[in-house]
């Protein structure tokens, strides 16, 4: 099905942090004034596009699965993953970025987090990808599990499960067969000839697999696809030893920003060195919100909120483009987001987005067409940005223009920003709980926090923005009529199944049993 090769057609990278605050990167406001000078990204963005009003979704999994996918992530069925060991992952029904590539007569790279899933239908080889080498399926505090100086008090027959079903870094080829390269754990050693590589040292390889990657592909006559995923700045952060220090805060955090902020820069000089520059699109982002539970080990961000919750900070993320035609030193505002990658690379390789998914069922995208912004040629199609947690069908909240209807008030048990008090904001250690009758209203222009509710306020009464919003939820929820979501990939607490509920269900399940239809218990996902 794959077109005929086209040198012609744009090389495209795509590099993507963990955990990467939106107030982390010097044009971001953060940089030397938060003690971690990130002159790469800040180059990056003087060379390129920086988007303002980039959204992504609020944790790791439904994050990555949204910018492979196009697709919100519970029509993919994945809101979070499952523990290692437990399988599952990416339905094999799923377009991704590399597999519509594939159409466009792309060669395509994986390298570094996948954190989508461990069966092996659901391994970016399965999923377009001709090649992936050093990837992560899991986020790095799980590889530590095992490790008896980070949980001495674990169970020796828990841990020795936790030693046998985690997989390490894998590399393989698409319809070859996967190996591990090393076991991972948290400690500081670098030793893959023994069969084992501490965390400090995994984004090294990542980048190395970019580099070599660049340099072996540099003159070939076909397009490529480059996707670099690092590790950092995910908790635990442990800087490589070569970047110990060298923040001007000397904390880990910021020692690992000034590692990402080089890698990344050592990837785009290895770009600019190799003449690929005229005819390369690079795109940097993170794939959620400051994860500020884990201060002083966390991300930035000067919105509400945090990674877990549907506020500002939980979603909305530092993003920079660069290429051909895209002016340099351009800033957008424009509500785009990481769903939007899907759309717009297909416009930039010539390829068309499939209308069945690969199963042949019909499917629809929630992506669109950023080029438009990139080229100073008009605005995003986008006025709409919806907002998820892991087990929501309608969303929590929604951006309409530049007005935000909250209607789930996940993680306000802590203060009314995280900045004031990081280790009170709950995030998803915070319980779902929704506004009875109309939600909060917010002004994202002259209230980018979410402090002030103006549905009732009697100088600044919003009421009317209801009917915004009710009609933008009422034109997704139809979608759900034709394109239903599929199942849950993961295992999630939804509130307890109270004696009353199960003796009701099981009323239910009798009497339909006796007219021959069987329902399973349920399972808790």
């Amino acid at each position: 099905m794959a077109a005929s090769s086209d040198k012609s057609k744009p090389n495209i990278v795509l590099i993507v942090s963990d955990d990467f605050g939106y107030g982390d990167a010097g044009i971001y406001g953060g940089g030397e004034n938060r003690g971690m000078p990130t002159p790469n990204l800040d180059k990056l963005a003087a060379d390129g596009m920086q988007f303002l009003s980039f959204y992504a979704q609020p944790s790791c999994t439904p994050g990555r699965a949204a910018m492979l996918t196009g697709r919100i992530p519970n029509r993919s069925g994945m809101t979070t993953v499952a523990f290692q060991g437990q399988g599952g992952g990416l339905p094999a029904a799923e377009w991704t970025l590399a597999s519509v590539l594939k159409t466009a007569g792309y060669q395509t790279f994986f390298t570094g987090k996948w954190h989508l899933g461990e069966s092996d239908y659901a391994l970016p080889t399965a999923h377009g990808y001709d090649e992936m080498r050093h990837c992560g399926l899991y986020h790095l505090n799980a590889y530590t599990y095992a490790d008896p100086e980070w949980f001495p008090d674990m169970d020796d027959e828990l841990r020795e499960m936790f030693a046998q079903v985690t997989k390490g870094a894998l590399s393989g080829k698409a319809g070859g067969e996967v190996k591990e390269d090393f076991k991972v754990n948290g400690q500081y050693v670098n030793t893959p000839e023994k069969g084992v590589v501490g965390i400090p040292f995994y984004d090294e390889y990542v980048e190395q697999d970019a580099l070599e990657y660049l340099d072996a592909n540099a003159k070939s006559d076909t397009p490529f696809f480059l996707h670099v995923n690092f590790m950092k700045v995910h908790q635990p952060n442990m800087p490589h030893p070569d970047f110990k220090g060298k923040s001007l805060s000397k904390s880990k955090y910021a020692d690992s920003i000034v590692e990402n902020d080089a890698r990344i820069g050592n990837i785009m000089d290895k770009i600019r060195s190799l003449g690929l520059a005229e005819n390369t699109y690079v795109f940097w982002t993170t794939d959620n919100g400051a994860w500020q539970d884990v201060y002083p080990d966390a991300g930035y961000t000067p919105f509400r909120g945090t990674k877990g919750t549907v506020r500002e900070g939980g979603n909305r993320v530092p993003a920079i483009a660069w290429g051909p035609g895209i002016k340099a030193g351009t800033r957008s505002a424009d509500i785009v987001g990481g769903l939007d990658f899907m759309a717009t690379f297909a416009t930039l390789a010539g390829a068309e987005l499939p209308d069945k998914d690969r199963e042949g069922e019909p499917t629809i995208f929630d992506s669109y067409d950023m080029s438009p912004v990139l080229f100073g040629k008009g605005s995003s199609d986008r006025k709409n940005w919806f907002y998820f947690s892991e087990n929501e069908l309608t969303p929590g909240a929604v951006r309409a223009g530049h007005y935000k209807a909250v209607f789930n008030l996940r993680g306000d048990d802590g203060a009314s920003t995280g900045g004031l008090a990081v280790d009170t904001n709950l995030g998803w250690k915070g319980a779902q709980s929704y506004v009875a009758t109309v939600p909060q209203i917010f002004d994202l222009w002259q209230d980018p926090q979410e402090r002030y509710d103006v549905f009732m306020n009697n100088y600044t009464e919003h009421t009317w923005t209801l009917v915004v919003f009710n009609e933008a939820i009422k034109e997704l929820m139809q979608t759900y009529l034709k394109y239903p979501p599929r199942q849950l990939q993961s295992e999630g607490y939804t509130g307890p199944i109270t004696v009353s509920q199960y003796q009701r269900f099981k009323f239910v399940r009798d009497q339909l049993a006796a007219d021959g239809v069987n329902i399973s218990l349920p399972t808790g996902n």
